[in-house]
């Protein structure tokens, strides 16, 4: 069976551009997310790189660590970050693991068990390693996406989800479409509207099964 929402993570330890990491020791009591890529020297990695490069200040307010996955060495991964800081105007200080083996890809169901790709092997050999997911403090995964090689990610929707993620985490609240922060939550049906009052002020009914209160701070 494949991994799923609220599954543990699957631990790992792996060299990378930071040292030898473990997955669990690493994300330690913060949330997590990682990213991961079917080749090194691609242009479409490189923007996304690029794109998380920038979003540094924006992931730490969060106490959020990020770690890239792609299928090549640690030696590649150092000399590609060159030219992701080149491109994006912000070093790649996160970091990026060696997944030669496609031990992380298949772990994460990234890649069917059975794959095998030699040496030599091409960005649409390792097509399916094009995933993120956001992992919280408890290491359970908490959502998950995956791309394919012809579209970039949208680095504001992780954001973006990422903070929906932790406005609800262990609240009884979830964020309807196209929530931002500062936005009204919904309140979960298991809490009746006169307690929803008395813990989180003015509750608007806009349906019997869909009552938004404001988001506490």
């Amino acid at each position: 069976m494949g991994l799923r929402i609220n599954d543990i993570a699957p631990d790992f330890t792996a060299d990378s551009t930071a040292g030898k990491i473990s997955l669990h020791d690493w994300i330690g009591d913060s949330y997590a997310i990682l990213f991961s890529h079917p080749k090194d020297f691609t242009p479409v990695c490189t923007t996304e790189f690029g794109a998380v490069a920038q979003l540094a200040p924006e992931f730490a307010k969060r106490k959020t660590k990020v770690m890239g996955i792609s299928v090549d060495s640690v030696e590649e991964h150092i000399k590609w970050k060159a030219d992701i800081a080149a491109f994006a105007g912000a070093p790649a200080d996160f970091p990026i693991i060696d997944d030669t083996s496609l031990t992380v890809a298949k772990l994460y169901d990234m890649l069917p068990a059975e794959a095998y790709l030699p040496d030599g092997r091409t960005p649409a050999d390792s097509a399916t390693v094009r995933t993120v997911f956001i992992i919280g403090p408890d290491k359970k995964v908490r959502l998950m996406m995956t791309y394919p090689m012809s579209v970039g990610r949208n680095f504001a929707e992780i954001l973006r989800a990422l903070d929906a993620v932790q406005a609800t985490d262990g609240a009884p609240f979830a964020t309807p479409a196209n929530w931002v922060p500062g936005q009204d939550v919904i309140l979960a049906l298991s809490v009746s509207t006169e307690d929803g009052t008395a813990r989180f002020g003015d509750v608007d009914v806009k349906l019997p099964y869909l009552r938004t209160v404001k988001a506490p701070k």
